[in-house]
């Protein structure tokens, strides 16, 4: 069955609706950032560009580095912008967009983010790189695919005893990283852990301006939760999202992010920019090794 016009849209020149782009724009090596002005952080570093488009948040470019082909998309904030992101991404490589069918053999995309984050626990300082071991889906919606092959009900069950998470939210959903990405990634340099991710910002994440917060104490069992010696080192707005859906569509994915708060003594990066620069070569380095 072909997939109707509604569900799979595409502009007048053939490209998938929002990211503006078709098949021959990307490569297979996919690296996102939530920014758009951070693709231009990361490009100006590439031998050479093919190709670059914009469309709303959502901002392309590609080229090689170092001989290996590139593309550097911005995925503006949060997991519904993710979801946009990962299955039109999906479509370009998975479906032919002519007949508007999934293709009998499928691409594997390789896909890491590099984002900025705050750390939650105490010996993880601001400065530091933290590769996402796993993803905690703490906004849903995930919930809206069939996820019970890709989730660890042993860690998810212990964090929701842990939290005594509320029945009225959507319940935590952990997903593994891709091992192959995170070895590739991994240093002496870098820490590892769950990646805690939010659907907002503020109330989300324990932040209080005007409005209370359901769980006033949720940010602490967070930071103290251990399962296994998993435990929660950081927390913002995407990573869940990216593992569950590159888990569900086939592709592997692994988050990694420069450290400029540090939640639980207060600090702040005096230069995040440096951080974000050093983290940027630091992960092209590693993916053409």
């Amino acid at each position: 069955m072909s997939i109707k016009h509604s569900e799979l849209i595409l502009n007048p020149d053939g490209s998938v609706y929002h990211l503006n782009l078709r098949p021959e724009h990307i490569a297979n090596d996919i690296i996102f950032v939530g920014d758009q002005d951070r693709v231009d952080k990361i490009t100006k570093h590439f031998d050479s560009i093919d190709f670059t488009t914009q469309k709303r948040e959502f901002k392309t470019t590609t080229g090689s580095y170092k001989n290996k082909r590139f593309s550097v998309m911005s995925t503006g904030i949060g997991p519904d912008n993710i979801d946009i992101v990962m299955n039109e991404l999906d479509a370009l490589v998975n479906i032919d967009l002519n007949t508007r069918k999934p293709k009998e053999n499928l691409t594997t995309l390789n896909i890491v983010r590099i984002g900025t984050s705050g750390s939650l626990q105490a010996d993880i300082p601001v400065d530091s790189f933290v590769i996402s071991s796993h993803g905690l889906d703490l906004n849903g919606m995930l919930h809206s695919y069939q996820i019970d092959e890709i989730s660890n009900s042993d860690i998810e069950n212990a964090f929701v005893k842990h939290t005594n998470w509320s029945d009225k939210k959507a319940s935590p959903i952990i997903i593994s990283n891709s091992k192959k990405l995170e070895d590739k990634l991994s240093s002496d340099k870098s820490f590892s852990g769950i990646t805690a991710t939010a659907g907002g910002f503020y109330g989300p994440q324990g932040r209080i301006l005007r409005l209370s917060l359901q769980d006033d104490d949720l940010n602490h069992k967070i930071d103290s939760f251990d399962f296994n010696n998993h435990r929660i080192t950081n927390l913002e707005m995407e990573t869940s999202a990216i593992y569950g859906l590159s888990k569900l569509l086939g592709h592997n994915a692994c988050s990694i992010n420069a450290i400029i708060a540090n939640r639980t003594n207060g600090t702040f990066s005096e230069n995040p920019g440096k951080v974000v620069a050093d983290l940027i070569e630091y992960t092209l380095k590693k993916l053409i090794q």
